[in-house]
């Protein structure tokens, strides 16, 4: 599995590194048939207009062969940065990347409570022909009950800001860190303990510090020197 995101884009353009660079992602190509990428990336307002990195670099994945399994969103609990002339923004992309036909490992987190957690199953559900008949459930006289917990969707929310994205304070030394908890989110859901997680742009060392903690080996790349020694201190206490 790969996990990692271009949050800090206005900051690493102007200190030359361009994560959207294509030559760059040519590497990915190197991924096992059923490997997952997780990109998490945000765009920057420039000049008045929103810069569309994140749907050019979800396009460029598919052109060099990957699937776009699926769009996810990560939802704030507070925007750093209010607008005046937009609605707030409180979002990013996580884009579920796929190499090959198909995903290689899924474990669904199912901590969404349901509504009707402990009823009875009843209703009715419509056929391709359109007609409607019982839900098997029904039908059969089963007595099945509403699980208490259903799978989550496709949009996670977090909290962010000091002490909540993590309790990590060198982590705040880096411009823009993510939480833990949604590296930990993704590391379990698509991939399995003794797998290898992969950040290519480690930054604070949030995946590296998750992968350790649920039973996954990592590797991190990181050209920053700053930022190499803020994910080293996290995973020294790790």
């Amino acid at each position: 599995m790969t996990g990692t995101g271009s949050r800090a884009q206005k900051r690493r353009f102007k200190r030359g590194i361009n994560h959207g660079e294509v030559k760059r992602w040519r590497k990915m190509e190197r991924i096992e048939a059923g490997g997952v990428v997780v990109w998490v990336v945000n765009d920057a307002t420039i000049k008045g207009s929103e810069t569309g990195t994140s749907f050019r670099q979800a396009l460029r994945f598919k052109e060099i062969g990957f699937l776009l399994h699926d769009t996810m969103v990560y939802l704030k609990d507070s925007c750093p940065y209010p607008e005046t002339t937009r609605y707030y923004p409180p979002f990013e992309y996580m884009f579920l990347l796929v190499k090959g036909k198909r995903i290689g490992t899924v474990h669904l987190i199912a901590d969404k409570p349901n509504k009707t957690g402990g009823d009875r199953i009843t209703g009715t559900e419509r056929k391709a022909d359109g007609t409607v008949k019982y839900m098997s459930a029904v039908e059969k006289n089963t007595g099945r009950k509403v699980k208490p917990f259903g799978v989550r969707t496709n949009v996670w929310h977090y909290g962010m800001g000091f002490m909540k994205s993590t309790t990590d304070r060198i982590a705040y030394k880096h411009t823009a860190i993510f939480p833990e908890k949604l590296a930990h989110d993704h590391i379990i859901s698509w991939s399995n303990p003794g797998d290898v997680v992969l950040d290519p742009f480690m930054g604070s060392g949030a995946v590296a510090k998750m992968a350790r903690l649920a039973g996954r080996d990592y590797i991190g790349f990181e050209i920053l020197p700053e930022y190499c020694a803020i994910a080293k201190e996290r995973l020294k206490y790790t």
